[in-house]
C-alpha cells in the first residue's frame, strides 16, 4: 500500500510567535548581524525605550534565543547580547517561512478588475 501523501500546510503555520513579533524579529536581525551587541546600541538602533527593548529581551532570553551578559565598562554598568545558536536557528526557520509566503504570494494569480456593466 502507498504511503498516504503528507498533508501540506500553509507557510503561515510555520511561523514562530515568539520570534515573528516586529520588535523581536527586529532584535533578533540585528544581533545576527554581530557577534555581541551593547544594550544601548540595540534600544538606539531599533528606536525603542529602555522598557520596551528589556521586556522583549526578556522573552527572548527564557526562549534561549539570546544571551544577556551583564558586566562593566571601566566603572560604568554594561550589558552585552549575544545570539545563541537555537536564536539563530530560529531566526533562519522564520526567515524560510517568510520566503514561502512571498513565494505563494508571486505565484498567486493576479485579480483582474471587473469589466463595468
Amino acid at each position: 500500500m502507498p504511503d498516504p501523501k503528507p498533508v501540506p500546510t500553509h507557510p503561515a503555520l510555520a511561523l514562530d510567535d515568539t520570534v515573528h513579533q516586529r520588535v523581536r524579529l527586529g532584535i533578533l536581525t540585528v544581533l545576527s548581524e554581530t557577534r555581541e551587541c551593547k544594550f544601548g546600541t540595540l534600544r538606539d538602533e531599533l528606536g525603542l525605550t529602555d522598557g520596551n527593548l528589556n521586556r522583549h529581551l526578556r522573552i527572548l532570553e527564557q526562549a534561549e534565543l539570546l544571551q544577556v551578559i551583564k558586566g562593566y565598562e571601566g566603572r560604568r554598568p554594561c550589558t552585552w547580547l549575544r545570539l545563541t545558536r537555537q536564536g539563530r536557528a530560529a531566526l533562519r526557520a522564520e526567515v524560510t517561512a517568510l520566503e514561502q509566503l512571498v513565494a505563494r504570494l508571486r505565484n498567486a494569480p493576479v485579480d483582474e478588475p471587473e469589466a463595468d456593466a
